[in-house]
């Protein structure tokens, strides 16, 4: 069971928080362990998966970038551990930002660690922008869904190579 049917939801990019919120507390009281001490040893353990798969689906549905991966592995658009291929002319701009920090290391620059810094943040929103938009036309029409999931994991692994740029730059 997927974790959109188990909280009675749509699958969407963009689940209503408060539902799944609301949702979690409601089956985290119904699948508490301590009100089945009293069952059978199958019982106990039906309620601990169901209470596990309810931790596991408000982990996910509450944090923007799993939903994200999750819908997208739920269409069969990301496979685990997928070799995707970004365009040639997102690494180029990525190849400028990696020189650039390679520069960095060796002859720091604060100023040019700031310029690279807003690169890198203004590549963010951007992706975050398009990203949004297509999530919209995602959810307001259902019949597309194939066309824009393909769009949509392109900006996915777009987002996972900047976040590893990210970490690779010092705090400002």
């Amino acid at each position: 069971m997927n974790y959109f049917d188990f909280y009675e939801l749509p699958v969407s990019f963009k689940p209503d928080l408060n539902l799944v919120k609301s949702k979690f507390y409601a089956l985290s009281k119904k699948f508490h362990p301590d009100f089945y001490a009293n069952e059978s040893y199958e019982k106990q353990q039906e309620v601990l998966d169901l209470s596990t798969l309810n931790n596991k689906a408000y982990q996910t549905l509450s944090n923007r970038n799993k939903t994200l991966k999750y819908v997208l592995e739920l269409k069969n658009v990301v496979q685990p551990e997928e070799a995707y291929q970004l365009p040639q002319s997102f690494l180029m701009d990525m190849m400028d930002v990696n020189e650039a920090l390679m520069d960095l290391e060796f002859d720091p620059d604060a100023e040019k660690l700031q310029e690279v810094y807003a690169d890198v943040i203004s590549i963010e929103r951007k992706l975050d922008e398009e990203l949004e938009k297509l999530i919209s036309q995602f959810d307001e029409s259902p019949a597309e869904s194939d066309s824009l999931s393909s769009e949509i994991k392109d900006i996915f692994y777009r987002q996972k190579y900047i976040a590893r740029i990210r970490e690779k730059l010092p705090k400002i």
